[in-house]
């Protein structure tokens, strides 16, 4: 891994409804119950999970443990193989405005980085499609055999624990937040208030009612990667 020395700026970015405007775990989990890999039965249960998500009580355990369970029966690589056919096949939804602002931030020389609460294994694929490859995610557990267990190592990258995969990934390299000089995180979601707080640069992208309100009454820019124009 590389060590940073000094001083350093750094963009993160959540995935879901931010940098792609379709949530990830829904398109893998749609393209599994499509090749048969999955029941159809699966759906209704997984959007229910969705919709404790955005009434903001959803237990991030118990819904990896359902999603992530489900696919054990399955090598890890035909799932690795599985992602991957669904991110090719969402790539058109992702707009050229989200890949235009990781590339800027890169070009500044920022150090990016996807910070999100989906399981590593599928973020990464959809990660890529906005052009980033350095990923903070949940981790998922293996069993003895290679397999998903469902089980999450330490603690699921959701709400406060996203700025301590943040202190994780930094320790990594060789830094701490004392040595970020500048930072900006990009989300659409109330539930990433512990860590939109914590940078210096918080932007609310095509943000939800909850963190819309936050953002109008701290001040913060809120823009959409929908549309061609940022507003106030």
């Amino acid at each position: 891994m590389t060590t940073i020395a000094g001083r350093m700026q750094i963009a993160l970015f959540d995935l879901d409804h931010t940098l792609i405007p379709f949530d990830s775990g829904g398109a893998f989990t749609r393209h599994l119950v499509a090749i048969g890999a999955l029941d159809a039965g699966f759906t209704p249960r997984y959007e229910e999970f969705c919709r404790s998500y955005a009434a903001g009580r959803v237990d991030m355990r118990e819904m990896h443990r359902f999603v992530v369970g489900a696919l054990a029966a399955h090598e890890p690589d035909a799932l690795a193989a599985w992602v991957r056919e669904a991110a090719r096949a969402m790539a058109p939804q992702v707009t050229d405005a989200a890949r235009t602002l990781v590339a800027t931030h890169r070009a500044r020389g920022h150090v990016c980085a996807l910070v999100t609460a989906t399981s590593r294994f599928v973020a990464e694929p959809f990660g890529a499609l906005a052009g980033l490859d350095d990923v903070i995610a949940t981790e998922p557990e293996l069993d003895g055999q290679g397999r998903y267990t469902g089980e999450i190592v330490g603690e699921p990258c959701f709400r406060e624990y996203k700025r301590l995969h943040v202190q994780g990934w930094l320790a990594r390299r060789g830094a701490t937040w004392d040595d970020v000089e500048r930072s900006w995180f990009y989300s659409d979601s109330a539930h990433d208030l512990p860590l939109l707080s914590a940078v210096t640069d918080p932007v609310a992208v095509d943000p939800d009612p909850e963190l819309r309100r936050q953002a109008r009454a701290r001040g913060w820019p809120i823009m959409s990667l929908m549309a061609p124009t940022s507003t106030a």
